[in-house]
């Protein structure tokens, strides 16, 4: 375990994060329905090319390809009872990567929801969670990672059995959710509501936030949200590089370098600390996002209206925070980063 995050979260005024995993494997042969993970030990060559192309782009921090790497997910490829050596692996490629790379850069063990749906809606347990989690947290733990990376999670159930997992594992943790149905995960939880959630777990992470969901402009909606609960929690934001649109068969993103430098500040300037990209977001994206971070001074918290001016509409008219808006009904869908 290494306190590296949390000394660079003091030392930095932003922290660049990476961008996608999921589109830029598929860009290298990945196909739909395979398992990521397989490639830590199938090619690991391809791995390492991904981490890297992070680093090149400037990223001071990136993570490791084990989203779907705890036993549930990988049940579904027969290779429920490799959660721990898959995961090392892919730390193991993370840390050479990082070690090799001429200058600090953080290496975050990537966790991704169990894909079960938890009791009493569904049949997974609190303390089923907890194991696979914390299986997987110590092969991460074993390759090397400097914390773990807890993302796309729903459910607040979820979000509290993951950290259960990492205080047994002894590693530092960071968290997001993803926002995406009128500014609430798919369990129908708020920005406000997972603030305040971090606040009062025992075992808090250094940093929280969103990733994925709709478009960059609802992210940053959403870390507004996180911003005015006034915790001093550091926020991260890692939005998708625009919308999705199905063109020649393929699903390609339609935000541009540029549009995801100006998300980049406009995150910033929101109140976020860490800051990357999710979904479509490749090298050439994070490029961009450093440039415009080191060349534009910190601004003004922007308004709603200047958010979408730069980025674009939101998708809902509003983000689940509003006095008189509706309770969502507490049911669960696992999504899949990409």
């Amino acid at each position: 375990m290494t306190n590296a995050l949390e000394k660079m979260l003091a030392d930095r005024d932003w922290i660049l994060a990476d961008g996608a995993t999921g589109t830029n494997l598929f860009n290298m042969g990945l196909m739909s329905g395979d398992a990521p993970e397989l490639w830590n030990e199938q090619h690991p060559e391809k791995i390492k090319t991904l981490y890297k192309s992070a680093v090149d782009a400037g990223s001071d921090l990136f993570l490791t390809n084990s989203f779907g790497g705890n036993a549930s997910r990988l049940k579904l490829h027969d290779a429920q009872d490799r959660a721990f050596d898959l995961s090392r692996m892919a730390a193991e490629i993370g840390r050479d990567v990082a070690d090799s790379a001429g200058r600090q850069i953080i290496v975050a063990g990537s966790v991704g929801p169990t894909g079960d749906i938890m009791e009493p809606v569904g049949t997974l347990s609190h303390s089923d969670a907890v194991e696979m989690f914390h299986e997987q947290a110590e092969g991460l733990k074993a390759g090397g990672v400097d914390v773990l990376w807890l993302e796309t999670i729903s459910a607040p159930e979820e979000y509290l059995a993951a950290a259960e997992a990492f205080k047994l594992a002894d590693m530092p943790w960071v968290g997001t959710m993803s926002f995406d149905t009128a500014g609430r995960t798919m369990m129908g939880m708020t920005s406000a509501a997972m603030a305040e959630m971090v606040d009062t777990i025992e075992n808090s992470p250094l940093a929280y936030g969103a990733n994925c969901g709709t478009g960059a402009s609802d992210l940053l909606r959403t870390v507004l949200g996180f911003a005015a609960q006034g915790n001093t929690t550091p926020i991260i934001a890692k939005g998708n590089a625009g919308i999705p649109k199905y063109v020649d068969g393929h699903i390609h993103y339609d935000g541009t370098p540029e549009l995801m430098g100006q998300y980049a500040c406009l995150a910033r300037d929101c109140g976020a600390k860490i800051i990357g990209g999710c979904c479509g977001t490749m090298p050439e994206h994070l490029s961009a996002m450093r440039a415009a971070l080191e060349s534009n001074a910190k601004a003004d918290v922007p308004s709603l209206d200047q958010i979408t001016t730069a980025l674009g509409p939101f998708s809902s008219t509003g983000d689940g925070t509003e006095a008189d808006a509706p309770v969502a009904r507490q049911t669960r869908r696992r999504r899949r980063e990409s």
